[in-house]
């Protein structure tokens, strides 16, 4: 046990290495090949609506994959062993499924754009419908459910001690990936935005799992922090490459990793940015844009009367750009884990 508390950290600070590294280096050519294949997106909040790649997540979770099964390999082939192996490899599967169906979203967006007068072309363009997306994310949950990740005993914000039994693999953990991937796709669509936000959290839930000695958790969310970092070099203003389908990966490795680090409480608390952004979009039946109007100075101002956005409110303050709006929630993220720290080792909740 002293020989893993002494490694743990240099193991999980060179994991986060490679992760950076992996995604830095590799964006580039991953941009180049969404210009070639056409998967683009408008930058509407930019003169002239600028054509941006529209995919970022594959880098993001090549950087994630490297930086995790760097951490496998040493701990397996150096260490004789990793105990949580099942628990990490059960979660790199949900984020893998959660990214296929973001990267079927992003394809399925950009066929809406086509139109024609033939049923082909019409059937095409309306694409999928939402209500199928909002359940989309259930079948990632089925890797964790499949090996009973989590404790089904639980301390939760102001309720305290929960004893679920089965209930937790079969209710909560699906009912976790739903709404944590669906949540994280609704606060989106400004530069840096959502991996900034992203890496604060994953940042913070990894350094908390660290300190309660959950190895398997950190590893994953450290590594996944590391890469969106690298990617919002390539996404903070003006972005060359949208998130695209990684909204949905954001929120499905924080419900990974609060499940497989027995850190449900810490994680709500980090959260609740994002779920009170999930109640102002259903002040809208999810039907209101995050996005923002810009003006002749550069400003943005909310493109509807009422509020049903944390963008929205930010907005609200007026005589922001884009990037600004980005940076504020950022900080806001930051604050709320902190602030979550602090409430749970002080015993407040």
């Amino acid at each position: 046990m002293c020989e893993t508390l002494t490694r743990a950290p240099y193991l999980l600070l060179a994991a986060s290495v490679l992760s950076f590294i992996s995604t830095y280096l590799s964006m580039p050519y991953f941009i180049r090949f969404m210009f070639a294949a056409g998967i683009v997106g408008r930058d509407v909040m930019k003169p002239g609506r600028r054509r941006v790649a529209d995919m970022g997540g594959p880098g993001v979770v090549f950087g994630l994959l490297t930086g995790v099964f760097f951490y496998i390999g040493v701990e397996t082939f150096i260490y004789g062993g990793l105990s949580d192996l099942i628990y990490i490899l059960a979660a790199i599967c949900t984020v893998l499924i959660i990214t296929l169906i973001g990267i079927f979203d992003v394809l399925t967006a950009l066929m809406r754009e086509r139109e024609g007068l033939g049923l082909f072309e019409r059937l095409k363009r309306k694409g999928i419908p939402d209500w199928v997306y909002y359940l989309a994310p259930i079948p990632a949950a089925v890797p964790l459910m499949a090996v009973n990740a989590g404790v089904s005993s639980m301390s939760l914000p102001l309720i305290g001690r929960v004893e679920l039994g089965f209930l937790y693999p079969l209710v909560l953990v699906p009912l976790a990936i739903l709404c944590c991937s669906n949540a994280t796709n609704f606060l989106a669509g400004f530069n840096g935005l959502e991996a900034g936000m992203g890496a604060v959290l994953h940042l913070s839930l990894g350094l908390y799992a660290l300190l309660n000695r959950e190895y398997a958790a950190s590893a994953i969310s450290l590594s996944f922090a590391s890469s969106l970092l690298a990617f919002l070099r390539y996404n903070w203003y003006p972005a060359k490459v949208f998130p695209g389908d990684l909204n949905y990966t954001i929120g499905a490795v924080a419900a990974s990793v609060a499940i497989i680090g027995n850190m449900e409480r810490f994680s709500a608390l980090c959260f609740s940015p994002w779920i009170l952004e999930a109640f102002l979009k259903l002040r809208s039946r999810f039907k209101a844009e995050s996005f923002g109007i810009l003006l002749e100075d550069g400003t943005l101002k909310p493109a509807q009367e009422g509020v049903y956005s944390l963008t929205h409110i930010v907005m609200r303050l007026g005589g922001l750009r884009e990037w600004q709006v980005s940076l504020i929630l950022i900080i806001i993220e930051a604050i709320t884990c902190i602030t979550s720290y602090l409430l749970i080792s002080n015993g407040i909740v």
